[in-house]
């Protein structure tokens, strides 16, 4: 990963591992909402869902994977159609484009094959650490990073896990208080927690399990 100055102010390591404990106890159903069967679908859904939500790349998905089922049907797909195919999940021009210079590259760089290395699949186009960070995690149980999203990014500021904006910077910064062992399960976790119990518009300080110890409870102010 890419050097990157980590925030000067360190949370309590106690608290931080309170926090996981608590949103482990609260979400134990916390996982990838994208549906797939195969890593490249995995990952072709990942490519999808940039400024789209889940639910929205799911209902596109099947009718998409059942026409292109596999790596040599992307690649050699029309590219009108398979824009068509992805218009739902939005920048459908673009997102068709990558996904078939992704499944080109798959085949004539990986035999085929979805690429295990952060490197190789960092070459692919369309894929940021965040897409790589999800194919490591859940095909390949590869904990390299952690996946920050939009909940990602707003939940480790307000639980004082970062003071940064910028997603490398905070995934660097949640690198450097969280286990290695829970780096792919706090990204779930904290996508779970902003959908369910602390949304951007009006968190639910009063039924949430964190809130005694959130620094940024509104039932403090």
């Amino acid at each position: 990963m890419a050097a990157a100055k980590t925030s000067t102010v360190r949370p309590d390591p106690n608290y931080v591992a309170e926090v996981v404990t608590r949103l482990k106890e609260a979400h134990p159903d916390a996982h990838c909402e994208l549906n797939y069967e195969t890593p490249l679908q995995l990952l072709l859904a990942t490519i999808l869902s940039a400024q789209c939500t889940d639910v929205r790349v799911n209902k596109t998905t099947p009718a998409l994977f059942e026409k292109y089922p596999d790596v040599k049907a992307f690649a050699e797909a029309d590219i009108t159609e398979l824009e068509e195919m992805v218009r739902p999940t939005g920048f459908y021009r673009m997102k068709a484009q990558r996904v078939q210079e992704t499944c080109r590259r798959i085949l004539t760089e990986y035999d085929g094959e979805v690429p295990d290395e952060m490197e190789d699949l960092l070459s692919l186009s369309g894929v940021a650490r965040k897409t790589a960070n999800v194919v490591l995690g859940e095909i390949f149980n590869k904990a390299e990073g952690v996946v920050v999203d939009t909940h990602v990014k707003r939940l480790s500021n307000k639980f004082g896990f970062t003071t940064y904006t910028d997603p490398v910077k905070i995934e660097k910064d949640l690198m450097a208080i969280i286990s290695q062992e829970d780096w792919v399960k706090i990204s779930h976790l904290l996508i779970f927690h902003g959908r369910r119990v602390c949304s951007a518009r009006k968190p639910d300080c009063a039924n949430c399990s964190l809130e005694d110890i959130c620094p940024a409870s509104e039932l403090k102010k």
